[in-house]
């Protein structure tokens, strides 16, 4: 129990320090005691409730959210973009933007950077400033998706991406995905897509978008997924894809001819990129991604507000 003059003394000292904008250093010369004996005195005051703090902002609730991320998928980081009331097409600027901002911010020992491909990485390359990094290289880590939507392939990102940043990028001459196991094995065998593709396997950081076959799919828009692939899909379980290749629900890459005929890096290959950054937004992937934070290939997540909600509600 505390005397009536030790609480007098904890409130006193809080009042300084809340109220009154004091520094721990200055308040401790006032009262003739040690900085340590302040910090004491004010954790002293929350543990009691004297003090309560309210953070006062409208983001205080996407922080609490990335934490939750953080915690609940063992990430490096998470960034949740606040986009409530927001239409599909503002809420992956808003997304394109953010990841933008957190790549800039974070490449300070980055030498080599891959790139996947897919319209919320295209946002996030339109939004990306223009920097000077010559000693960096952007290299695709997957082929091209045919001759539609060339905007969006791994290649013309890294191009786009590389021309911000006035640095070099390599290209990736195959496409996405090929007829048969032979015509792969055959390509990858060339050297300027063997190069291509161990240079992916030693990027610093990975971005990499996220699908759904499903909900949504720009490989179903763009024609490289058929129905019968669809239905092929489903019974194998799929439920989502990252560099076109497909997951099941618990992140493991699924038993299907598609798999086999991706010319890009495997899933096994992301696992050991020393940061994965994925970036997605729209909820009809809240189950893919859930799978890909499963199979733990992520480092860091750039996400929006529904989508993230429901990923932390998830059991």
């Amino acid at each position: 129990m505390l005397s009536w003059e030790e609480r007098r003394q904890i409130v006193k000292t809080a009042n300084l320090y809340y109220m009154d904008g004091w520094t721990q250093e200055q308040i401790a010369k006032k009262m003739g005691v040690s900085r340590p004996v302040i910090s004491k005195l004010l954790q002293k005051a929350k543990e009691l409730g004297i003090v309560e703090v309210y953070i006062k902002d409208e983001s205080v609730h996407t922080v609490e959210l990335e934490q939750k991320l953080e915690k609940k998928f063992g990430l490096k980081d998470a960034v949740v973009v606040s986009t409530v009331g927001y239409t599909p097409e503002m809420v992956k600027q808003a997304v394109g933007q953010a990841s933008a901002h957190y790549l800039s911010k974070n490449m300070k020992q980055v030498k080599k950077l891959g790139i996947s491909w897919g319209s919320t990485l295209a946002e996030l390359v339109r939004q990306y400033p223009y920097e000077r990094r010559e000693d960096l290289k952007v290299i695709p880590l997957v082929g091209g998706m045919g001759t539609q939507n060339v905007e969006i392939h791994a290649n013309q990102l890294a191009y786009e991406l590389a021309k911000k940043m006035k640095c070099k990028c390599s290209y990736l001459y195959a496409p996405a995905i090929v007829e048969t196991v032979e015509l792969k094995e055959h390509l990858v065998a060339m050297r300027d897509i063997a190069d291509v593709l161990e240079e992916g396997k030693e990027v610093d950081v990975a971005l990499v978008g996220i699908g759904s076959p499903y909900k949504g799919s720009t490989m179903r828009a763009i024609g490289y997924l058929q129905e019968e692939d669809l239905q092929h899909l489903r019974k194998m379980q799929a439920i989502g894809d990252i560099c076109s290749r497909f997951f099941d629900e618990q992140g493991q890459p699924v038993k299907h001819p598609i798999n086999d005929k991706v010319i890009g890096l495997t899933l096994e290959d992301l696992k050991e990129i020393e940061t994965v950054i994925g970036v997605v937004e729209g909820s009809h992937k809240l189950e893919s991604v859930h799978a890909v934070l499963q199979g733990n290939y992520l480092d860091v997540l750039v996400i929006d507000e529904l989508t993230a909600s429901a990923l932390v509600e998830e059991r």
